[in-house]
C-alpha cells in the first residue's frame, strides 16, 4: 500500500483529502504545520507528500527546501491558492515535483498522484555507476571519485531522467516535462544552462562531453 503524507493546516481540507485518498487505496497521515511535516519525514518513509504552501511555523517552501537539503527524494506535490506563475516557479525551484492550484478537482489530483508515483517507480533503484561518478537514488546523492557533489534538486532530477532513458534522444520539452513538471514555463536556455552545469560535475572534460551528448536540432542523449 502506497503511503501519502498530507501537510495541510486547514483540517476540513485535510480530512476530505485523506478520506478521498483512503478510498482510493492509499495509507494516509496528516501533518498540520511545517514542523510536524519535517518530524513525520524523519520518523517514517513516504511514497509521496502533498504539501500546502501556506503553513504555520514553517511554510511549504521552507519545508520543501529543508527536505531536499536533507537529501529526502520523496516526490512532492505542492498545493496552493496562489496562481501567479512566479509563485509556481518558486515552488518548483525549491524542489517540488509538481504544483496544483486550489481549488482543484479531486479527480485531477488523484491522476497527478498516480502519474507521479509511476514516474518515480520507473527510476533505477540503488546506485547507478558510470566511469568515476555514481548516482545513489536512495540517498539522492551524486558522487564522483568517492566525493559527494553539491547537485541541486533539479540537476539530480535531470540526471535521473537521463539515466532512466539512457541511449534515447530527449527533446528539451521532454526534459522540462519530466524534471520541472507539466504546466511550467521554462525556456530552452534554462535547460541548456542546467545541462552545462551537469557536465561540469560528471564529465572528465565538460567542453568535450562523453556522456551527456548534444543531438543537433533535437536535444540531448545520455550515453552512460
Amino acid at each position: 500500500m502506497r503511503r501519502i503524507l498530507i501537510v495541510e493546516d486547514e483540517s476540513d481540507i485535510a480530512t476530505v483529502l485523506a478520506d478521498d485518498l483512503r478510498i482510493d487505496g492509499y495509507e494516509v497521515e496528516i501533518a498540520g504545520d511545517g514542523d510536524a511535516a519535517l518530524r513525520h519525514t524523519r520518523e517514517q518513509k513516504w511514497d509521496l507528500i502533498l504539501l500546502d504552501l501556506m503553513l504555520p511555523r514553517k511554510d511549504g517552501l521552507d519545508v520543501c527546501r529543508q527536505l531536499r537539503c536533507a537529501r529526502v527524494g520523496t516526490p512532492i506535490i505542492m498545493l496552493t491558492a496562489r496562481t501567479q506563475e512566479a509563485d509556481k516557479i518558486l515552488g518548483l525551484e525549491s524542489g517540488a515535483d509538481d504544483y496544483v492550484t486550489k481549488p482543484f478537482s479531486p479527480r485531477e489530483l488523484r491522476a497527478r498522484i498516480r502519474a507521479m508515483l509511476r514516474r518515480f517507480q520507473d527510476e533505477t533503484p540503488g546506485v547507478f555507476a558510470c566511469a568515476d561518478f555514481e548516482v545513489d537514488f536512495a540517498r539522492a546523492e551524486l558522487r564522483r571519485g568517492g566525493r559527494t557533489l553539491d547537485a541541486t534538486p533539479l540537476e539530480f532530477k535531470l540526471l535521473t531522467v537521463f539515466i532512466r532513458r539512457r541511449g534515447r534522444v530527449l527533446s528539451r520539452q521532454q526534459l522540462i516535462e519530466e524534471a520541472w513538471g507539466n504546466n511550467t514555463f521554462v525556456t530552452d536556455r534554462v535547460v541548456d544552462s542546467h545541462i552545462v552545469s551537469l557536465r561540469r560535475k560528471i564529465e572528465p572534460k565538460p567542453t568535450a562531453p562523453r556522456y551527456l551528448m548534444s543531438v543537433r536540432g533535437i536535444g540531448y542523449r545520455f550515453d552512460g
